[in-house]
């Protein structure tokens, strides 16, 4: 059975340390299991990027979608930003890093901003509980100054979209999460 913390940080989110068995061959590690994440619904769909070092992806939000993240090659410093109006934690940062050495992964839930910088090449392995909608990608600046995000990237690369993310004091309050209330 993996460790599996909930963060004081954000409420629901939850991140895995695998137990990792290992021989000469090398190493095998079970990273995800649905029995772990109670709040969480089957995982219907896999995605990877690889990105190269000095980007910036995020911040990104759902109302619907949960994430869960495992970098299995390189080095990601992941931005947590709970967005989710009448959370504990509403408004709180968390900043981690997931990389090939720690294996870590994290349980993103609904309404938990998030994004990662690349510290190196890397290629991170994301799972969702709901498939791609558009409607339902929505995004935070990832400089706004309310979340106080230590990227760990001097001059970080961002797509044009990125870049176009509104400040928190921006998002229109249909747009924002609600802790609880899954649409």
């Amino acid at each position: 059975m993996p460790k599996i913390t909930e963060p004081e940080a954000i409420k629901d989110v939850l991140i895995v340390e695998p137990e990792r068995h290992g021989d000469e061959r090398g190493v095998f590690m079970e990273t995800y299991r649905r029995s772990w994440f109670p709040l969480g619904r089957e995982m219907v769909q896999a995605n990877r990027a690889d990105r190269q070092a000095g980007a910036v992806v995020g911040l990104h939000y759902h109302l619907h979608q949960a994430d869960y993240w495992t970098v299995p090659r390189g080095k990601a410093r992941v931005v947590l930003h709970d967005l989710r109006v009448g959370s504990p934690t509403e408004l709180a940062t968390l900043t981690l890093d997931l990389d090939e050495q720690n294996a870590l992964g994290v349980f993103i839930p609904p309404g938990v901003a998030h994004g990662f910088a690349t510290l190196s090449d890397l290629t991170i392995t994301y799972l969702v509980d709901g498939y791609y909608n558009p409607d339902d990608e929505l995004g935070l600046a990832w400089d706004d100054p309310a979340v106080g995000a230590d990227w760990g990237v001097a001059s970080p690369v961002l797509s044009a979209r990125d870049q176009a993310n509104p400040k928190r004091t921006e998002i229109s309050p249909a747009r924002l999460p609600h802790f609880g209330l899954r649409r």
